[in-house]
């Protein structure tokens, strides 16, 4: 980064060093923090079992010894599509 001298620096010549130097650096920095969070996609029983190719049974069956996670919404299943990704690749053969 420049040094800046502030003695005998007018504003515009301020503001031209700012704009040059400390704004891109400052940017590229918090745009590499900040990145925008992705909502979280929900998937119906019926979708879980389409993608891992399983029946509805061993679904439940899965959920019920804990190797999946449901979120239930008012009389409805969910499940993560993040968590159903993570179980898939946790489980692949290499």
């Amino acid at each position: 980064m420049d040094t800046i001298q502030f003695i005998g620096t007018s504003p515009s010549d301020l503001i031209n060093a700012l704009k040059n130097s400390l704004i891109p650096e400052l940017e590229e920095k918090l745009s590499k923090q900040f990145q925008p969070k992705q909502p979280t996609e929900y998937l119906t029983r019926s979708e879980v079992c389409e993608l891992l190719k399983i029946d509805r049974s061993t679904l439940w069956r899965w959920t019920k010894n804990g190797t999946l996670t449901a979120f239930g919404v008012q009389n409805r299943v969910y499940y993560k599509r993040s968590e159903i990704d993570d179980y898939i690749n946790q489980n692949k053969l290499n």
